[in-house]
């Protein structure tokens, strides 16, 4: 079972661990495109990419449903099934990335309002990354469905692969675009369109020589079957309010640190919630091995094997939480460092302010490691239910920590109001599944 899980959750992590690679080259450079005033640009890259989560992040339903129903239908060996997955999941992909595309103007002029910061030049260059990078949003979304189907047929090479190709690009493009060509933010928003649509090309061309001949002709009414799609829909309605309150939290964190009127404030938490992301792609890898096997398993009929996966599951994501929390104990300092230029005027003040705050990085890796596993076996289990109503609630106790004690203890308020969110989900998933004994009976029924 353990050599089972390493094989989706090793690439995935690899895969994974590029994103916020990404993440914190794009701040580095940021950092230092920005001159002397490295808060700044910081601060405008992190609304900019907040913009962005939240259009992607309220479109990852795409992955998150296409994964759970391929994997159930490969485990029950139903062909048919899982190529129909694949087209629809595309289908949905392509017409919500257009649409996406088509309504950029209001999108950008109300997400730009919306986020500033109260700064004229740092509107303009939120402006400036937001329509260029604009471009690559179908890319991205298609990215989701490819990579969900993937996921379910319990293939993790593929999209490992293919994220390590979009983010070596992205970074490789963001420098030559930014300090060579000095395009400053856009870019960085530029390389991801470039990197992105060369992902989609190639994960297409890996797709077509991997599947060829176990995917089967299917019909478009078969496709577009009312039934199905209401099924598809169904799920992914409950996955939408699920990641819209996600993406909340996250827009908000954002907003709040652009709220409170201080530059120092708002580039810290940008970097701080780098390394969080660091550990939490680390540990989705863990989550993509509980989702595709949860689904095979309970495919399969085999509650044994099924009860082995999520034990197992649960120790690695424990095991992963540790090791971050001794990594940001003691090297917290070097990794910061490296997304500010030495040359910074304002690097003293930076690090003075990330001082205070960095007691939360280290508390939040072991806060955050039940979540991660419990998301994985909603998604395969299908039980979209209890993932929009504990997303809910532990929504609810985000806000009402944050504006409840915001005026009382400050950005603390944010970073308690996070941890809690990010706990909260997990137990509230456990919990609303009887303590996972729902899911263990349907895979062991017949």
């Amino acid at each position: 079972m353990n050599k089972a899980i390493l094989r989706i959750a090793i690439p995935n992590i690899i895969s994974n661990i590029t994103v916020p690679l990404m993440g914190i080259v794009s701040t580095a450079i940021a950092g230092r495109v920005g001159g002397g005033d490295a808060a700044s640009t910081i601060g405008a890259l992190s609304i900019g990419v907040a913009i962005f989560n939240f259009i992607y992040w309220n479109c990852s339903f795409i992955r998150m449903g296409t994964s759970g129903l391929t994997a159930q239908a490969y485990g029950a060996e139903q062909n048919k099934e899982y190529t129909l997955m694949l087209w629809r999941a595309v289908v949905v992909a392509l017409c919500v990335g257009v649409v996406a595309f088509a309504l950029q103007r209001p999108i950008g002029e109300f997400s730009i309002r919306f986020m500033s910061s109260g700064s004229a030049e740092n509107d303009m260059l939120i402006s400036e990354y937001f329509y260029t990078r604009i471009w690559a949003v179908p890319a991205g979304i298609m990215l989701f469905a490819f990579n969900g189907w993937l996921t379910g047929m319990q293939n993790a090479v593929v999209p490992m692969i293919v994220a390590i190709l979009v983010n070596i690009l992205h970074i490789v493009c963001s420098y030559l675009f930014s300090i060579v060509g000095s395009w400053g933010l856009a870019g960085i928003a530029l390389a991801s369109v470039v990197a992105q649509w060369t992902g989609v090309a190639v994960i297409i061309a890996i797709i077509f020589a991997l599947y060829r001949k176990k995917l089967v002709t299917v019909a478009w009414r078969e496709i577009l079957d009312m039934g199905a799609m209401r099924q598809f829909f169904s799920i992914n309605g409950d996955i939408i309010i699920r990641t819209f309150c996600l993406v909340a939290v996250y827009t908000f964190f954002t907003k709040a640190s652009a709220d409170s009127g201080d530059s120092n404030i708002l580039a810290v938490n940008a970097m701080l919630l780098q390394l969080f992301t660091l550990f939490s792609y680390m540990n989705d890898g863990f989550a993509y091995a509980a989702e595709a096997l949860t689904g095979r398993f309970i495919g399969a009929r085999d509650g044994v094997s099924l009860r082995r996966c999520v034990k197992l599951c649960l120790v690695w994501c424990f095991a992963v939480s540790f090791i971050f929390i001794g990594v940001y104990v003691g090297w917290w300092r070097d990794i910061f460092m490296l997304l500010v230029s030495e040359q910074s005027g304002d690097i003293d003040t930076l690090l003075s302010v990330a001082e205070e705050y960095i007691g939360w990085i280290i508390v939040i890796p072991l806060a955050a490691a039940l979540p991660f596993v419990m998301d994985g076996i909603m998604v395969g289990a299908t039980r979209s239910r209890i993932m929009r109503n504990s997303m809910l609630y532990a929504s609810i106790s985000y806000f009402a920590i944050l504006y409840g004690l915001g005026w009382i203890i400050g950005n603390n308020a944010l970073w308690l109001a996070f941890t809690m969110f990010m706990f909260l989900r997990g137990v509230f998933q456990y919990f609303m599944s009887d303590r996972l004994r729902s899911i263990y009976t349907e895979a062991e029924e017949r």
